[in-house]
């Protein structure tokens, strides 16, 4: 009997044919069927004659399949057994009570994010260096491309290319000449093609980022491209789906992004996003969290295949303030995947500072909604975090962590607005009593004491905490009218955790 554990990946191979092109040519289909589920699933194929099913189990018991396609070998059937889930394996995160996310089993997840986003096409010492930097447990989720990038700071050739053939010759391209217009020609790709060699370097990080409880935010579609793959035509873009669909989704921790910036990708309509966001609702079994991420004008996030909105600002000076707004109008989880990097580039997106960018993350989390992190400080070769990976040089890291280890100590499932003064963010728990539990951020304010009024018959543990110093510091036990003292500068925040008799 085989065993797999629930929430893990029972992979099926076969042999089959070569001949042709086996990637339109043919095709292997399976049905998995439990006590609690049924679930259809196609399979891919991954070159040299080798054909793969992925299916992840979410319920313990028995399990039968049957598998069928266009050649003889993909007949089969078999059973298999589903076992508890081991320590660290919560299952995929879906969406928890309108605005937040939970882990399957009911484990709260509160989104610290960070962009890497062609991470997986460097070589392998960056490669394992990013994965050393994610090792350190800074952030839960990171956004990258399945397809490579061609941008400022992002001018060499990927160690793999999605499809077979050979691109065109930029050995000439500098910094100094780069264009932000570009032509196709010379690229001589079949897009009928896929090479599994570039898939399989994705999926290996999926599975890499899983072992460190990481969520991999796949963004399946973007505009920076001199290769020609963000302005194929439909038939290749839905052979790409599908390969992308039926090879990660089986993936516990895989969340779909349709594109970075989709507003700036002039060869697709919103007729083409709504295509592919149809495709995923249909082909993704385990119906994995969606989204699409806009440059200037916003996706309408109401549509309902959304599961969460995927921010950019676009604003200079207000963007996470305006969290309060996004989840009254959408009433979905708001991310904001990108408020400016910690840097020092040219770039008004790249080069604001640690403190700031800690700013933004506690703002977004007392308002309800969650931010993304993202680092482009100017490095001699060229290695930058945001697209690159390697090595963190900023000071932001270890506060978001911070802010994480204290977000895990929120009443319920995740915080909410809270009433509170004009100069301060309160943040309270989204479905607990408002007089529970409470915590007041001051940001760039600087008060050297701060009044409370709480009811008389109630009891308060506060504690100061510094947000950018990462320390907390229990003051005591009050009720009714009380005076905190604060140390007068930046990035305070006073904890209120009512006191159960």
């Amino acid at each position: 009997m085989r065993y797999v554990e629930k929430w893990d990946v029972l992979e099926l191979c076969f042999s089959g044919p070569c001949e042709g092109n086996p990637f339109v040519e043919q095709h292997i289909h399976a049905v998995f069927t439990g006590k609690c589920e049924c679930i259809d699933v196609d399979g891919f194929y991954d070159g040299e004659g080798r054909y793969i099913i992925r299916f992840m189990p979410r319920f313990e018991g028995e399990y039968h399949y049957t598998t069928k396609g266009s050649f003889p070998e993909a007949y089969s059937e078999g059973s298999f057994t589903v076992t508890a889930p081991s320590m660290g394996n919560h299952g995929p995160v879906h969406v928890a009570g309108n605005y937040h996310f939970a882990y399957e089993d009911g484990t709260p997840y509160y989104s610290v994010g960070t962009t890497c986003y062609a991470w997986t096409h460097q070589n392998d010492e960056v490669y394992r260096q990013t994965l050393a930097e994610l090792g350190k447990g800074y952030f839960n989720k990171i956004r990258f491309c399945v397809f490579p990038k061609h941008y400022i700071h992002n001018l060499h050739d990927p160690v793999t290319f999605p499809y077979e053939g050979t691109p065109v010759d930029c050995s000439h391209l500098t910094e100094e000449n780069f264009s932000y217009t570009v032509s196709f020609e010379g690229n001589n790709w079949d897009f009928m093609r896929p090479n599994p060699k570039h898939f399989h370097r994705i999926e290996q990080a999926i599975l890499a980022l899983r072992e460190l409880g990481i969520e991999a935010d796949l963004i399946v579609m973007h505009p920076y491209d001199r290769w020609g793959f963000s302005a194929m035509d439909r038939s290749a873009d839905d052979l790409y789906w599908n390969y992308c669909i039926a090879r990660f989704s089986a993936y516990r921790n895989v969340w779909w992004s349709l594109a970075n910036e989709y507003d700036v990708m002039p060869s697709k309509t919103l007729e083409d996003w709504e295509h592919y966001a149809a495709l995923l609702c249909q082909k993704d079994p385990y119906q994995h969290l969606r989204s699409i991420h806009n440059c200037i004008r916003y996706y309408d996030h109401s549509r309902p295949w959304i599961t969460h909105c995927s921010i950019q600002r676009t604003d200079l000076y207000r963007h996470v303030e305006y969290t309060d707004e996004f989840r009254t109008r959408y009433n979905k989880p708001v991310v904001w995947d990108e408020i400016c990097y910690e840097g020092n580039l040219d770039m008004g997106w790249g080069n604001i500072s640690g403190q700031e960018l800690v700013r933004r993350f506690w703002e977004a989390a007392l308002r309800g909604g969650y931010a993304g992190h993202g680092e482009t400080f100017l490095h001699p070769q060229d290695i930058l975090w945001w697209s690159h990976g390697g090595i963190l040089h900023g000071e932001s890291p270890s506060r978001i962590r911070f802010l994480h280890e204290i977000l895990l100590q929120t009443p319920g499932h995740g915080l909410r607005r809270g009433p509170g003064a004009f100069d301060e963010t309160v943040g309270i728990p989204e479905q607990k009593n408002a007089d529970a539990y409470a915590i007041h951020y001051y940001g760039f304010g600087r008060p050297s004491f701060r009044e409370f009024r709480k009811n008389p018959q109630l009891q308060y543990r506060v504690e100061v905490i510094d947000t950018w110093n990462m320390t907390i510091t229990d003051m005591g036990i009050f009720s009714g009218r009380f005076r905190i003292e604060l140390p007068g500068r930046e990035y305070m925040a006073v904890r209120l955790t009512r006191i159960q008799k």
